[in-house]
């Protein structure tokens, strides 16, 4: 016979009470029938585990295991229930996160940082990826949220800006132009550029480019790196120069230089997208999150 989760709630209360009827009363069944549930109990285990006479009921040193051991089960049922009406309510799950360079570098640290804070059981997986590949990754299902360089059109997706940043010059400290307060865009048609290579820069890159035209010039590339990280060693080593985001000041790496454009006032923006459709309640307590998130101001 199975034991059920009435057999051991009838053993715990006779064991506790170490009496049939005070138990029965408790339980709110009739003695003859807690009788026959506790006799289908033992035979299941194969063990007495209640000694019983006309005065007394004394647990067996098995029915004390047996005891210990219900009393873990009930423990972890109650935790098991109160975990899964946490996950019913999005306080507990996981997040399948995307990211580019922007991204980690500017608002995205701080916005898992205060998440993590109002829901700490909900566990945040990370993925790097471009804005292209993270748009492929949310399509498949790899990834819940994509945190991308818009602007973004795409169906059956929502998004919402959380960062928007100026663009910057970035030079080696020993570059000529790296002690002035302001550069022109102008002043950068002849400099040779260190980019980040199309196949994981394509969006910047078109932004880029169009900045630059503005200035009746395109980038000359002396270089192309994977990503900031490296496009800012090519720098400090001073082979060119690199137009980038004012969230580049978190890198912090030792022989470059962060010069803001003179006259351009065009922001760069870095968009948290999901798709639309089966939102599951996890992804909800995300987006509301993000909702009320302040945008920086600049």
């Amino acid at each position: 016979m199975r034991i059920e989760l009435r057999h051991l709630r009838a053993f715990e209360a006779v064991a506790e009470e170490l009496h049939f009827r005070r138990a029965a009363e408790r339980l709110n069944l009739a003695q003859p029938a807690l009788s026959r549930t506790i006799q289908q109990l033992e035979e299941s285990v194969g063990e007495i585990l209640l000694l019983r006479s006309n005065r007394r009921v004394e647990l067996t040193e098995a029915g004390r295991v047996f005891l210990a051991g219900s009393q873990t089960i009930f423990e972890q049922l109650e935790a098991t229930v109160l975990q899964a009406r946490k996950a019913g309510a999005g306080q507990v799950g996981q997040l399948r996160i995307g990211y580019t360079d922007f991204a980690v570098s500017g608002q995205l640290p701080s916005i898992l940082e205060g998440f993590h804070r109002c829901y700490p059981e909900i566990r945040a997986e990370l993925i790097f990826g471009s804005t292209q590949h993270q748009l492929e990754m949310l399509k498949d299902g790899s990834i819940e949220f994509a945190f991308l360089t818009g602007p973004l059109i795409e169906p059956n997706t929502d998004s919402i800006e959380i960062q928007r940043d100026r663009f910057v010059v970035a030079l080696s400290h020993l570059h000529p132009l790296a002690n002035r307060s302001e550069i022109a865009l102008s002043e950068l048609a002849k400099e040779p550029f260190i980019l980040g290579g199309m196949s994981h820069w394509s969006y910047f890159r078109r932004h880029l480019d169009a900045l630059c035209l503005s200035a009746n010039f395109l980038p000359e590339v002396a270089q192309e790196a994977f990503n900031s990280e490296g496009i800012f060693g090519f720098v400090a080593a001073n082979i060119g120069v690199t137009i980038h985001l004012e969230s580049a000041a978190n890198y912090n790496r030792k022989g470059v230089v962060l010069v803001p454009l003179k006259d351009v006032d065009t922001r760069l923006c870095t968009l948290a997208a999901w798709l639309k459709s089966e939102i599951t309640p996890v992804q909800q307590k995300f987006i509301e999150f993000l909702r009320q998130y302040p945008l920086p101001q600049n």
